[in-house]
């Protein structure tokens, strides 16, 4: 690839949804922008694939639901269209060796106990600034507590079903694919927060996953590039130097290029920032946040079969298994919206990935397959006709996925300078958003947020009107979110049982007397 110099005002680093975004808003202002990417392909973390076997399949970022306005807005400008994640019928969960069916969202816990635990853990999780969460009460303590360190302390758990720890961790697992023992507390109850809370993140009708792209989510990336120019966007092109200015910015990639602009948009995942040399070097916080943030991990897997058996068996694809055979904790029917290319999608989670990525992918897919007969109680999970996966953590230029994780005592330190503009230097990418921060519309937010700080810079906008609420998408309206007065007002467990025999803990004679308290299993 031919050295030479590029001049242009601003030049955004990445082509993820992120990066994209706020080159378009920038260059529909009258900039003049060049956008760089490492990679051979723009979308990032989205990545669609073609095939006979499978029509099409986002190996990456695929969901978007109510509340996420901004990806509805784009989708719409270009015509992009969604269709609904099907979920009809019952979930199944599988622990302990034995296949449950229930028709709630979560799954049951045991009876009256189980549901205490729980609905105390989620009323724990709601009421703090999602913006800036280290000025929160308590938030140098839950800061320096993993969640883990959170659920010993908070859950009784000790129910016979699927156990509140037990269930607390699969969610953990699915919604940021990390471990309970390495994130801080703190950082997860924020990123539910900045996703409308638990029940929001984990559902499919009125959630988070609620709708997919009809031809896959790496369209909407395509399109972005369409808008900014095919010129403008410059693949192939890792970037390995920033030399900043009073007056300008020059960036140097690995072939020898170099591009000079007045100022720079950073929109790769935090942990990859490291790879490139800065002159001046950056700032101490600034240096320390990108080495003290790995990625999560997940290989994301399909499974394509003859028919959908399982919605035959009135289940709607949705499962939660806990089981120490299996690789996968989590599914979700992914047949097409015309009934066509019947599949079964499942992540395989934090440390799972990291155990199982040494598998080779023909073993991975044998023993998923064996999983779904059990889970679905039918043999016919046993004979796929075709098999797709994406490990994340092998991708050179995203680390891992979904988003970042944070651990103990890294957001009350480090969290208030994530999107913080260095000189001409300015920060996008969805873990700098405030709203779905992880997802295609946290990434969105950001990166127009990112444009608009130039903006204001350079005193065409004024600063109250950098970050700017979505109005409400007019199609794709939520509904809210309710509690009960019961869901908000019961007791936890010890409580319950202080007030039901005046003591904090019960002996084993208690403890057989409040057998006879617990519901019955499914």
């Amino acid at each position: 690839m031919d050295s030479g110099t590029r001049t242009c005002d601003v030049v955004v680093v990445g082509a993820g949804i992120s990066g994209l975004a706020a080159a378009k808003l920038l260059k529909e202002q009258g900039y003049n922008v060049a956008v760089l990417e490492a990679r051979d392909r723009v979308g990032g973390r989205t990545y669609t694939i073609q095939n006979p076997n499978v029509k099409y399949v986002d190996l990456g970022g695929a969901y978007v639901g109510p509340t996420q306005n901004r990806v509805f807005r784009l989708a719409r400008e270009f015509g992009i269209q969604t269709a609904l994640t099907y979920d009809t019928g019952d979930t199944a969960a599988y622990y302990k060796g034995r296949a449950y069916r229930f028709n709630t969202l979560f799954p049951p816990l045991g009876g009256l106990l189980g549901y205490l635990d729980m609905n105390n853990l989620f009323r724990e999780w709601t009421e703090y600034p999602v913006d800036a969460p280290w000025k929160a009460p308590h938030a140098l303590e839950w800061d320096r507590m993993t969640f883990q360190d959170w659920l010993n302390k908070t859950a009784w758990d000790k129910v016979r079903f699927v156990s509140t720890r037990d269930f607390a961790k699969m969610f953990l697992n699915v919604n940021v694919t990390s471990e309970p023992t390495e994130v801080s507390l703190l950082w997860f109850l924020t990123y539910i927060r900045r996703c409308g809370g638990p029940v929001r993140i984990f559902s499919t009708t009125n959630g988070g996953q609620e709708r997919k792209f009809v031809g896959g989510s790496q369209q909407l990336s395509f399109k972005l590039a369409e808008r900014i120019g095919p010129d403008n966007i410059l693949l192939n092109r890792p970037v390995v130097k920033v030399e900043q200015t009073d007056k300008d910015v020059t960036l140097q990639d690995v072939h020898g290029n170099k591009y000079v602009a007045s100022r720079v948009i950073i929109a790769s995942p935090l942990p990859l920032q490291q790879k490139m040399i800065y002159e001046p070097p950056l700032p101490a916080r600034r240096n320390q946040l990108i080495s003290r943030v790995p990625m999560g991990s997940v290989i994301k897997t399909f499974v394509y079969y003859k028919t959908a058996f399982w919605r035959e068996k009135g289940y709607s694809g949705l499962s939660a298994i806990d089981d120490e055979d299996g690789l996968i904790g989590f599914s979700m029917d992914d047949t097409k919206p015309d009934g066509s290319h019947p599949a079964l999608i499942a992540f395989i989670l934090a440390d799972r990935a990291r155990t199982y990525c040494q598998l080779t992918r023909e073993e991975r897919k044998k023993r998923i397959s064996a999983v779904y007969a059990k889970v679905f109680k039918s043999p016919e999970g046993l004979n796929p006709v075709h098999y797709e996966e994406k490990d994340w953590g092998e991708e050179q230029w995203s680390g891992g996925c979904y988003t970042i994780m944070m651990p103990p005592g890294f957001l009350t330190v480090f969290g208030p300078v994530r999107k913080k503009p260095i000189g001409r230097l300015y920060f996008a990418g969805t873990e700098t958003a405030t709203q779905w921060s992880g997802y295609m519309e946290g990434a969105i937010e950001a990166g127009e947020r990112a444009a608009r700080e130039i903006m204001f810079a350079e005193g065409r906008i004024s600063e109250n009107e950098i970050w700017q609420e979505e109005p409400e998408d007019a199609d794709v309206k939520p509904r809210p979110i309710e509690t009960t007065f019961w869901e908000r007002n019961l007791p936890s467990v010890p409580g319950l049982l202080k007030f039901t025999f005046g003591v904090t803990a019960l002996g084993g004679a208690g403890l057989g007397y409040l057998g006879y308290l617990k519901f019955s299993r499914l």
